[in-house]
């Protein structure tokens, strides 16, 4: 479409006595073009200046689109010598000025549009400038080892457009802020500081070129200053030494610039591969609230600097850095992609329009607020453009008089000064309405009125590893008030406040979960409700702190996905981890996260005992699929691909019978088919039998090594074909052979739970088949209830019930009601894994009434409910008064009972029924049924 055809808006005439060679020149286009030319020539002098020098190229760009226009002036600038290069820029700048402001002014490009058009020469007029020069010192021999076409990615160097370059977002007169470096591994350590000293030569050439004003005018003003350490550093520096200043130096200023940093010039693979290194330093792991404060100091700081603050006056205020500015839309939402992007990558858009409507979608700005904030921006900007305009000064300041002001609303289109005025503040004022809650931080209240012993427990705070920081005390004081406030509030406030003290102590470190705090009041209920609540977990979270993270950042509230996509959602975070011990810490972040919503819903009763069990043991299966192929391709890596077809890991036990409780282990075997290869193919191959036992212990290793974020799980392989003398891992015909021929019953009782949780699909169905043949071999017979009798009795003689509300040890409890269900399974060599339908199972085959069995049933839900529980709220034995009153209310509440002693009742009467049916079934004759 034609440029006329497009235009929408048009700037009044401010100076009329420019227009009339305007007209005179430009006669031959369309009425509504001259209209546009002669508003813009009356009030911009310089785009004025611009259309009487380029009035022959104007007149056929304002022929055809403006797209092929600009295509047309940047075909011009490629492939030229340096002593040509310089010339033909500044052709091209002049020519896009012009065409960038005619279609802004007439509204024939959006705002994204214009900022683009400007971009794309910064980066055409960079790459260019770059390859010329360096192609100049490779002629002269002064790039040690480099050839001709090394010119062509500028042999190593690369051109970082950081600020609004980065972001294709260049204002009218804007400088180009650029980080510039040289990828030193191109390079022989000998020949580093030669080819340095080369490029250094290149980088100044290349400002020179862009930045100095001759007779044809200038390209884009440079600044090379938001490189590492600028007040020290050449103007291009190596990318190992930028890595080293960022990871032992770098600020939060500087994590923000680099939210819109982009290799656009040079050797953009090399400047890509950086950036990518860089991304843990900019894209935090967890949460990061405390770039807020960092942002608002910065805002702070600008505004002392210029001398911005104060209410706002139209006559001379900055645009860009004043209050209601376009830099408080700007850190407005990179400060929200610091905080979130981390854990998100959909939030690291490097441009503000799209950047708020990323954080809209995910909820981290409220939709209207996104759309609002994007209009105002886009509204700004152009009210900068159009500062610009009138001279191509690099300013931001509204005028300081009427007169200037009532050029800029002319320019605008408006013929009402007075009402453009009071639209431009409300703007402002409405920008500043928007943005400053976010950053300004909260008054420090008072503390409320507390006892001589709380206040004793909070003055002891201080002296916590947690507070030993300014910053975190400064923090803190803003949240503590209503920290205590909510205390306070709950069902026991000396016992909540003695858990919270003691979770605080357990911390060790402040900042950023005391932001957090201060950014999400609501997290502090949370906080209360554990600390009064559940000790057990209060404790958990003060290890794992950074767990608060998944609880604001979406989701948490959410339906429970389910192994499968659990288990996508980590192979992805794992996938885009280029190491194996991040891919292990990657894992570890993510269960925690997972395991402490498991307890939260558990905890405020979202879900029951039985659900929780459930979505534990699921969690620890999508670990377990996650996880095995990277611990396989790790030691691929260093014996080679698995001989043969592999291997399967089985989940045994109770992560078998998919009911583990917060505080589980995991009991594991695994399965191997060599199929035959006698060893493996690597740089150090090994024996299949030493390959897979080897690969075994890699993958409980991966599990349980304590690394600074814990254990993923204890791990428990004693279930293995031959106990703790057998090989950690078992050949397919072994497993089969033993199970056939010498296993004991204790261990085809352990495989009625057995199922496959990792690992070939098709060697999992195999050892399916071959379980279900083993149980359908060792069904009868009367040993069965015999072995189980005396293996009960060994249970009970090696390990007494742990106090008295001990629910899972000891007789009629919940080790003995599975230790029956797994030998009714076996019995009825019936395939089901879970207790409740083992149960169902051996009703089914007549092994005991359906009295019995919904009795047992009753029990068994009873028990788990309270052994779930007290998982949840203690790492220790259940002990009604440690737990305090909230973790009490909460066992009483999930047992259905009315208080402590119709629970400890109701617990002795399903124990003694369970127990009595127990003794009759396994001292029964097996053709006898206990009804």
């Amino acid at each position: 479409m034609t440029f006329a055809a497009r235009l929408t808006r048009s700037p009044i005439p401010y100076e009329d006595t420019r227009t009339a060679e305007v007209q005179a020149r430009f006669a031959a286009q369309p009425p509504e073009i001259r209209a546009l030319l002669d508003g813009t020539a009356g009030c911009s002098p310089y785009l004025a200046g611009l259309m009487e020098r380029e009035a022959d190229w104007l007149d056929a760009a304002l022929a055809g689109a403006p797209e092929d226009a600009l295509a047309g002036v940047l075909a011009a600038t490629e492939g030229l010598a340096s002593d040509a290069l310089g010339a033909a820029l500044r052709q091209a700048k002049r020519r896009v000025a012009l065409l960038a402001g005619l279609c802004d002014l007439g509204g024939v490009w959006r705002l994204e549009e214009v900022t683009g058009a400007l971009t794309t020469l910064a980066d055409r007029a960079t790459h260019a400038a770059l390859v010329a020069l360096t192609a100049d010192e490779i002629r002269r021999g002064k790039v040690p080892g480099a050839a001709a076409e090394d010119a062509e990615t500028a042999a190593g160097i690369v051109a970082l457009a950081m600020g609004k370059m980065g972001a294709g977002e260049l204002n009218y007169s804007s400088d180009i802020d650029l980080i510039c470096l040289f990828d030193e591994t191109r390079y022989d350590p000998d020949d580093a500081q030669e080819a340095r000293a080369s490029f250094i030569r290149v980088v100044r050439r290349m400002t020179a070129m862009l930045s100095d004003l001759t007779a044809e005018g200038y390209v884009f003003r440079t600044d090379l200053r938001l490189r590492p350490d600028a007040s020290v550093t050449p103007v291009c520096i190596s990318m190992a030494a930028a890595e080293q200043y960022y990871e032992a130096q770098g600020r939060t200023w500087e994590r923000a610039a680099f939210i819109k940093a982009r290799a656009c010039a040079g050797d953009i693979t090399a400047g890509e591969r950086f950036l990518k290194t860089l991304t843990p330093f900019v894209w935090r792991r967890h949460l990061d609230f405390a770039a807020i404060q960092d942002a608002h100091d910065m805002r702070l700081r600008i505004r002392d600097h210029k001398g911005l603050h104060g209410p706002i006056v139209l006559e001379g205020h900055n645009m860009k850095l004043g209050v209601g500015g376009i830099r408080e839309i700007e850190f407005f939402t990179q400060t929200r992609q610091l905080i979130a992007g981390g854990r998100d990558p959909d939030l690291r858009d490097r441009r503000t329009v799209q950047g708020l409507a990323a954080l809209a979608a995910k909820g981290w700005v409220p939709s209207a607020d996104a759309a609002e904030l994007t209009d105002l921006y886009r509204a700004h900007r152009e009210v900068e453009h159009r500062i610009q305009m009138v001279g191509d000064a690099q300013t931001h300041d509204l005028p300081t008089n009427a007169e200037g002001i009532d050029r800029l609303a002319r320019m605008m289109g408006e013929g009402d000064t007075a009402r453009w005025r009071e639209g431009l503040r409300a703007r402002l004022m409405r920008v500043s309405e928007l943005t400053e809650g976010f950053f300004a931080p909260g008054e420090t209240g008072d503390l409320p009125e507390m006892s001589a012993e709380a206040r004793a427990i909070v003055e002891g705070w201080r002296g916590y590893p947690a507070l030993r920081s300014e910053r975190a005390v400064t923090i803190f004081k803003r949240v503590q008030p209503e920290i205590l406030r909510r205390l306070d509030r709950a069902a026991n406030p000396d016992e909540a406040l003695r858990q919270f003290d003691g979770f605080l102590s357990g911390l060790p470190a402040g900042v950023q979960l005391f932001s957090l705090f201060d950014a999400n009041p609501q997290l502090i209920d949370l906080i209360v409700d554990i600390c009064s609540t559940a000790p057990g977990l209060a404790a958990y979270l003060s290890r794992n702190s950074a767990v608060l993270d998944a609880v604001i950042g979406g989701g948490f509230f959410s339906e429970w996905p389910g192994t499968g996509a659990l288990a996508e959602e980590l192979a992805g975070k794992l996938a885009e981890v280029p190491d194996y011990e991040g891919k292990l810490t990657t894992a570890r972040h993510w269960q925690r996260e997972w395991h402490f919503r498991i307890g939260v819903h558990h905890l405020r009763g979202l879900i029951d005992a039985a659900q929780a069990g459930r979505e534990y043991a699921d969690l620890a299966g999508a670990v377990l699929q996650a996880l095995w192929p990277a611990v396989v391709a790790d030691f691929s890596a260093k014996h080679g691909t698995p001989p043969g077809r592999g291997a399967v890991v089985l989940g045994m036990g109770s992560l078998g019978a998919e009911r583990l409780n917060a505080a589980s282990d995991l009991d594991l075997i695994v399965v191997y088919d060599a199929a035959g290869v006698e060893a493996s193919e690597g740089k150090r191959p090994l024996a299949a039998r030493a390959y897979y036992a080897r690969l075994t212990q890699a993958l409980v290793t991966g599990l349980s090594a304590p690394m600074a974020e814990g254990r993923l799980y204890e791990v428990d392989m004693r279930l293995r074909p031959s106990g703790r003398q057998g090989p950690v891992a078992t050949s397919l015909s072994s497993f089969e052979s033993y199970q056939m021929d010498e296993a004991w019953t204790w261990e085809h009782l352990a495989l009625t739970r057995a199922r496959a949780v990792a690992g070939d699909a098709a060697l999992a169905e195999e050892i399916e088949a071959i379980r279900q043949k083993v149980l359908a071999a060792k069904s009868t017979g009367d040993a069965i209830l015999t072995d189980t009798a005396e293996m009960r009795a060994r249970i009970f003689a090696a390990k007494a019930p742990d106090g008295e509300w001990e629910a899972k040890i000891g007789p009629g409890r919940l080790q003995d009601i599975e230790l029956l269900a797994q030998s009714s399974a076996l019995r009825a060599a019936a395939p089901v894994r879970r207790v409740e339908q083992q149960l169902r199972a051996g009703k089914a085959a007549g092994h005991y009434g359906a009295a019995a069995e919904q009795a047992l049933q009753s029990a068994y839900r009873f028990l788990w409910r309270l052994q779930a529980g007290g998982r949840l709220l203690s790492e220790r034995p259940l002990d009604m008064e440690a737990i305090g009153e909230g973790g009490r209310a909460f066992l009483l509440r999930e047992t259905d009972a009315s208080e402590l002693g119709d629970l400890a009742s109701r617990l002795a009467g399903h124990v003694a029924k369970a127990e009595e049916i127990m003794a009759a079934i396994l001292g029964a004759p097996s053709d006898g049924a206990v009804q």
